[in-house]
């Protein structure tokens, strides 16, 4: 009879461990992890199921700018538990228009569009959205074509003027100055209001407008930059309205005279900008920015809120900083997270945040 009872209780306890062992591996492996293998619990749905699917259909191009942008959206993907798809057109509004029909026949949860073409990209923007699919727009004007996408966008407005009342502190009134830029893109366009605006403002003498939209901005607008600097050599000022523009602009400032006694100001910061800036004798004194790894996180929180239902708004504004080459080298920055820790401005940790989706650092 003893032993019976002991063999019924050894038995008992050994069910009881492979009870206790199920529950444990289901906690370790069940629905409630997710690929990476973060528990989800206490996550909002659709995030308490595992990983979200969703695209990000990028308009892109040379320059390590998207490469930060990109990177800033993967690290924050990855935290969040999406499984994200990218489609990366490289600089062709067809191909990108491709994709975003590729993107929302593939049944994902949610589309970020990283820049791009309004005319082409807009019918197929409200084509998600129509279709119950949502949409994060950073860097295309959708606000009245797509009224139920999110628009993102760093401000740009803010970011032109910050640089341009550096320039003209500089440069005085009266001044023959250039100005490289393109049109039909939103993160362009809007800098052009404020161009013109200071322009007209500070009586500045405009002796040329020049750029093209390309592949490979830098290098395709080199030529072009220094064709018209060559004619005219006496502007006192450049401004360039994206750092891949204004690259073009230092090599043709190169290629014309290195001593040129030309000051040039742009919009954007990278790795390669700072270091383009702290070079000995550079003629970029300033520009505006935000930290594209930062706004690349801040744009795939805010799809994340939005699938979560906790968003509750139609437009994120990323704020930005000026940052002088003087700043640079005082401070003895050497790359983005220098930078980022000398000018706390440049963190976006509180934008499109939530207690279950922690921000990312870099």
């Amino acid at each position: 009879m003893k032993r019976n009872t002991i063999t019924r209780l050894g038995l008992c306890t050994m069910l009881g461990l492979l009870a206790c062992s199920k529950d444990h591996d289901t906690d370790q492996h069940g629905g409630a992890r997710t690929a990476a293998g973060a528990v989800s619990a206490g996550k909002p749905a659709p995030f308490d199921k595992g990983p979200v699917k969703i695209a990000l259909v990028q308009y892109s191009g040379a320059g390590d700018y998207f490469e930060q942008w990109t990177a800033g959206a993967r690290k924050q993907g990855d935290a969040a538990g999406f499984d994200i798809q990218i489609y990366d057109a490289r600089a062709d509004s067809a191909k990108q228009a491709s994709d975003m029909d590729a993107a929302i026949a593939s049944g994902v949860k949610g589309i970020i569009v990283d820049h791009g073409l309004a005319r082409p990209m807009c019918p197929l923007i409200r084509k998600a959205t129509d279709a119950g699919i949502p949409v994060v727009v950073y860097g295309i004007e959708i606000t009245q074509c797509a009224p139920k996408a999110i628009h993102t966008a760093q401000d740009d407005a803010n970011l032109a003027t910050l640089v341009l009342t550096q320039m003209a502190k500089e440069v005085g009134d009266g001044a023959q100055v250039g100005y490289v830029t393109v049109f039909g893109i939103a993160p362009f366009d809007r800098p052009d209001v404020v161009w013109r605006k200071f322009r007209t403002e500070h009586k500045w003498e405009q002796k040329f407008v020049i750029g093209k939209l390309t592949d490979a901005l830098a290098a395709d607008n080199a030529p072009l930059v220094a064709g018209v600097l060559k004619a005219h050599p006496q502007v006192k000022a450049i401004f360039a309205s994206y750092d891949e523009l204004t690259k073009a602009t230092l090599s043709a400032v190169e290629q014309n005279n290195p001593s040129l006694k030309v000051a040039v100001y742009g919009i954007d910061i990278s790795n390669a900008d700072i270091e383009l800036m702290t070079k000995k004798n550079s003629p970029w004194k300033a520009t505006a920015a935000t930290d594209p790894r930062e706004v690349g996180a801040a744009t795939t929180r805010t799809l994340a809120l939005e699938l979560s239902g906790q968003l509750g708004k139609k437009k994120v504004v990323f704020p930005g900083a000026l940052v002088t080459q003087a700043f640079l080298l005082e401070n003895k920055v050497k790359n983005v997270s220098d930078l980022r820790a000398k000018l706390p401005a440049l963190n976006l940790a509180n934008v499109s945040s939530a207690s279950w989706l922690r921000s990312v650092s870099f």
